[in-house]
């Protein structure tokens, strides 16, 4: 019997896992990856002492029996070193001069919450049992009938009308949108689903990972290659070649032709359909979409080095707002929103060595450079970043005052940064943006056109650690069967 080849294009989250699932069911499978580091959003940088995750911060639904609990199960990812958030507080959100705290579990949450705004128990209540039962039903996607909890039913309905429908205090909408920087909150687009399926994994638990998420790349590479397949560097594919309608192979660095039964792409789908150059099952309006399709805001990115001992180190993500920020109408050209989040120490440490600012920003604020290299931006470039930074610190240290005299050193990132060094389009923080008002358009499947080509990652379904992985295992189902892929997770009795 013949073995199936499979080449994947990209070597992020999707397409390492894609790979790691594939061989593991004996296929002969092959990773390109252009850049010289593996893990896109996973990648890790040091800067002295300090390491810096490029996109990683935190996952939730990582607890026993929880869903990303299965699916880093089945890779082998579960004996990395995971460290728990604080269950009574692993995220903390500062709106103006007030603060408040999200706990861990449904129940937690919720009584937490309700003793803050108890006039809006009722509504909290609700607010929270949805949440529940979409996490409870977040394997519903592997099956063929998904009720009214299911991925596809909730991505048709607005999360932003869910929320103001559910909940009448206005400050409490606040407060439950203010962690928003793990999704994009834009009202006229934002499914519910993916509202509710983020919010829920992080209440069902939330975790950090000492030594950053190139680990996680790192260990499927050596499942990935441990069962027999390849994932090479420096290899940029610049062309898919198409016969009789199917793919047939790609082309690396404009210099040598592979070959495959199947060929799954873990870029941007755009940038995967600009890469078919000849082909009569990809029609102009097919491919007219896919270009057409908007991508979600991007991220600045502060990483700093702290000075030894200055700063305590706290087991939480603290989210800091503006008074008078609106949270569901990101404005990206001022700083209203950053997010706080520490990398974890060496155990027994209770100082932090280096923090992260995050803070939403447009392509349009950066794209005037875009045709200038890496480090050759110029000095309005660098000044536009410092600028960018004092707004983010002056915004946290209401929150922690002593945050500036703990600065070592800084080094700055913009959606541009993200482009060049990942490869993300429009160094978008979370995909293409979905829209409730048209799921058909914006929430892409695996397949194409081309039966043979198909697509993975945080572009199509949901994004996120856990929205990727959930996606990993779709697009393998293509190949191998959902019955099979329910069965290979272990999910066969699970809704």
């Amino acid at each position: 019997m013949k073995r199936e080849s499979v080449i994947i294009i990209g070597a992020g989250l999707g397409g390492l896992e894609c790979a790691y699932m594939l061989a593991k069911n004996g296929m002969k499978v092959t990773v390109l990856e252009h850049e010289p580091q593996v893990g896109g959003c996973l990648q890790t940088f040091r800067r002295g002492a300090a390491l810096f995750d490029t996109g990683f911060h935190y996952v939730g639904a990582l607890g026993e029996g929880e869903s990303l609990h299965t699916l880093f199960s089945y890779f082998d990812l579960m004996e990395l070193p995971w460290k728990k958030l604080d269950e009574d507080c692993f995220d903390e959100v500062v709106i103006g001069e007030d603060t408040y705290a999200f706990a861990n579990t449904h129940r937690g949450f919720y009584e937490r919450m309700s003793a803050r705004f108890p006039k809006e128990r009722e509504g909290l209540k609700t607010y929270v049992d949805f949440l529940k039962q979409v996490g409870d039903h977040i394997f519903g996607v592997f099956s063929e009938g998904e009720g009214k909890y299911g991925t596809y039913s909730l991505l048709s309905r607005s999360a932003y009308e869910f929320l103001n429908e559910t909940i009448k205090d206005p400050v409490l909408r606040k407060v439950l949108s203010g962690t928003s920087l793990k999704m994009e909150l834009n009202a006229p687009t934002l499914p519910l689903y993916t509202f509710a399926q983020i919010n829920d994994s992080f209440i069902r638990s939330a975790w950090r990972l000492r030594g950053g998420g190139s680990q996680i790349a790192d260990k499927l590479v050596e499942g990935i290659r441990t069962m027999g397949g390849e994932v090479k560097t420096h290899a940029a594919v610049t062309s898919i070649k198409e016969e009789n309608g199917r793919v047939t192979g790609v082309n690396v660095n404009d210099e040598d032709w592979l070959e495959a039964d199947w060929i799954i792409s873990s870029v941007h789908p755009a940038h995967t359909i600009s890469l078919v150059k000849d082909s009569k099952a990809l029609r102009n309006i097919y491919r007219r979409r896919i270009a057409g399709l908007d991508n979600t805001f991007g991220m600045f990115t502060a990483n700093i080095r702290l000075k030894p001992g200055l700063l305590p180190y706290l087991n939480r993500n603290i989210f800091v707002h503006r008074a008078d920020a609106d949270l569901w109408n990101v404005r990206t050209m001022k700083t209203e929103s950053v997010l706080v989040n520490y990398s974890v120490p060496e155990p027994y440490s209770s100082t932090a060595v280096n923090i992260d600012l995050l803070s939403p920003m447009s392509w349009n604020e950066v794209k005037k450079w875009v045709d200038f290299p890496v480090g050759k931006r110029g000095e309005d470039y660098v000044a536009f970043k410092q600028a960018k930074t004092e707004e983010c610190i002056r915004l946290v240290e209401r929150r922690l005052p002593e945050l500036r005299g703990a600065v070592d050193r800084i080094f700055t990132s913009t959606p541009l940064s993200y482009q060049s060094y990942i490869s993300s389009a429009e160094g978008c923080a979370f995909g293409i943006r979905k829209d409730y008002n048209h799921p058909m358009m914006t929430v892409l499947p695996a397949r194409t056109p081309l039966p043979n080509l198909l697509l993975t990652g945080q572009s199509l379904n949901l994004h996120g650690v856990l929205g990727v992985s959930m996606t990993s295992f779709l697009t393998c189902a293509e190949i191998l069967g959902m019955d099979h892929v329910r069965k290979e997770l272990g999910i066969e009795n699970r809704k």
